[in-house]
């Protein structure tokens, strides 16, 4: 089988076979009632998260930082952020984790810095001097930037110098100014600061926003593709090569030594790209090919960018959804591991954005995580996500505090929408609805925090925390912990791990299902997104049911003739054939 000789046992990692568990600690646990989560709050749940089954953490920043993107604006690297704790503290957890068997990655972010790290201010204080070099410093073209490239933030990507006829870029925000990979003095720093956090006894790092480390130092113009005359920064990125021999360069200084765990951040081509694409190889204009498939400019350039922002967002639909995932594992699996995510800091909650409202249920929420830590691929779940955390509810855009999502509303009222529904499309994609504190308890705050929460709490969160489902057997979190231990079973860990993926009943109008094969066993994973029971037949009679969302355990499987497996709506099974 393919799959089983491209990961050839001495190809095999530490990392392969583990459960990773993203912690957001802002929102994880306070303990000293500041309202903000700390790493004294981490320790004290070390336990939970092995009981989970998780064999690896990843924090999000937790370094200096003044906060303007949530700690992704790092301002010393060598530093703990005082609202987290201390050093000594972090020590601490690494100890405690490794008593646990638990290895500890935390971010790196090393495509920007803040522009309050001591680097930067060198460069502010002398634009033409050697701290410049640490990142882009330009000359503006007749007045304007030097380049029309708009800013994931919104914006432009380019910042003027104080005093000075140069920018700064920034494809952040203008608080993120981006690093310069090309200077080698810069790089060795990052080099330098990387191995000392290894040398602490650190597993590896999550590494942010990576593929946009490369750049094309001239910075050329590119066709604007919205109203505001700008390009997405993206088109640059797009159009360099090399970020492969960075990243060679990087693991050789750092990572390698230590056989380090690395995840890398990384954006998937979306629609509006593939059009771009296909625009490009036609050697088409915007214009041209709207007149071939008899479109508006302004149509295409919506395509181009998937619409204008989160208002005009598409739905996510099922059998599309279930095509991406199937298309990812498929192109993956022969020489590589993905990371399996349903939800992130990034993101929305799983349950809200990818199951429609009848299954904003435990049961939806069993069946996803179903799917989510059976692919294969390393599972990474967030903190929330096995007790089937959800969106919260916004009543006004000054209840959120992500900078994106203050972007976005400004985006939906200069396109005419309303404030009720402009908050309604921030509301359904605000990545603040995975930053709510973690619901522990129904009691004050959620058990986050005997203080002020720096985020709203949850409103649903006396139906859902952890007290109530650590005592109901059928729960979420009890469903997660059964999943997580099928996965890591000494009967089933090398299938999972290394087993191939094989899509099945893809045809049909609401099944997710796949086997995972190896040269001994084939289990299937099927589940119902539909609203409606859904009926399939089987290849062979179940020799084993491994797992069922039902709260009996059962499988419904008629033998009378050909085995049918019947589903009802949300349920999903794992089955040996």
């Amino acid at each position: 089988m393919n799959t089983i000789k491209s990961l050839h046992p001495t190809n095999k990692k530490w990392w392969h076979d583990k459960v990773a568990y993203q912690i957001y600690p802002k929102s994880f646990l306070d303990t000293n009632g500041d309202g903000i989560g700390d790493l004294r709050g981490i320790i004290s749940k070390l336990d939970y998260l092995k009981e989970l089954g998780v064999d690896i953490i990843w924090l999000s920043p937790i370094y200096k930082s003044p906060f303007v993107d949530q700690g992704y604006d790092i301002s010393d690297y060598y530093a703990i952020a005082e609202e987290f704790g201390t050093m000594e503290e972090f020590d601490e957890l690494l100890a405690e984790s490794k008593k646990r068997g638990i290895s500890i990655i935390m971010d790196l972010v090393i495509n920007h810095c803040s522009d309050k790290h001591e680097w930067f201010k060198k460069a502010l204080a002398d634009p033409d001097g050697e701290y410049a070099d640490y990142f882009f410093f330009r000359e503006g073209k007749n007045g304007n930037p030097p380049s029309n490239y708009r800013s994931y933030f919104g914006g432009s990507c380019w910042e003027p110098v104080p005093n000075s006829n140069k920018y700064y870029l920034h494809m952040f925000a203008k608080e993120q100014p981006d690093l310069n990979w090309e200077n080698p003095t810069l790089l060795q720093k990052l080099y330098d600061m990387i191995n000392w956090w290894l040398e602490k006894g650190l597993g590896g790092f999550r590494i942010d926003a990576i593929i946009n480390i490369k750049k094309d130092p001239s910075f050329p113009d590119y066709e604007p593709d919205g109203d505001d005359g700008l390009v997405s920064c993206w088109e640059m990125v797009e159009h360099v090569n090399g970020v492969g021999d960075y990243l060679e360069e990087l693991k050789k200084h750092t990572f390698e030594k230590y056989d380090a765990f690395t995840v890398g951040e990384v954006f998937n081509m979306k629609f509006g790209e593939k059009v771009r694409l296909l625009r490009n190889e036609k050697k088409l204009s915007q214009t041209e090919l709207g007149k071939m498939c008899g479109l508006s400019l302004r149509t295409i350039r919506n395509y181009e960018v998937d619409g204008h922002g989160w208002y005009d967002s598409p739905s996510i639909e099922f059998k599309k959804w279930r095509e991406t995932i199937i298309d990812s594992q498929l192109r993956n699996q022969n020489y590589g591991f993905e990371s399996n995510i349903i939800e992130n800091h990034d993101e929305p909650r799983g349950v809200s954005r990818f199951l429609p409202e009848y299954a904003h249920t435990p049961s939806g929420a069993k069946m996803l995580g179903t799917i989510n830590v059976l692919l294969r691929g390393l599972p990474f779940l967030y903190q929330g996500q096995e007790i089937g955390m959800q969106n919260a509810k916004w009543n006004s855009i000054d209840e959120f505090d992500d900078i994106s999502t203050k972007d976005q509303y400004r985006v939906a009222k200069e396109a005419g929408l309303s404030d009720e529904a402009a908050l309604e499309a921030c509301s359904k994609m605000s990545r603040d609805n995975a930053r709510t504190p973690m619901q522990w308890t129904d009691g004050e705050n959620a058990g986050f925090t005997t203080g002020t929460p720096w985020l709203k709490i949850n409103s649903n969160y006396t139906d859902i925390n952890v007290k109530n489902q650590e005592a109901d057997a059928h729960s979420v979190l009890n469903y997660y912990r059964k999943l997580i231990a099928l996965r890591k079973s000494d009967e089933y860990k090398s299938l999972f791990t290394y087993g191939e993926f094989v899509p099945v009943y893809d045809d049909t109008e609401s099944i997710m299902a796949f086997y995972r094969k190896d040269e001994s066993k084939c289990v299937l994973i099927a589940a119902n997104f539909g609203k409606e029971p859904a009926s399939v037949t089987l290849k062979s009679q179940a020799a084993r049911i491994l797992l069922s969302t039902r709260l009996d355990g059962s499988v419904q499987i008629d033998t009378t003739s050909a085995p049918k497996l019947t589903l009802d709506s949300c349920e999903a099974v794992v089955i040996e054939l």
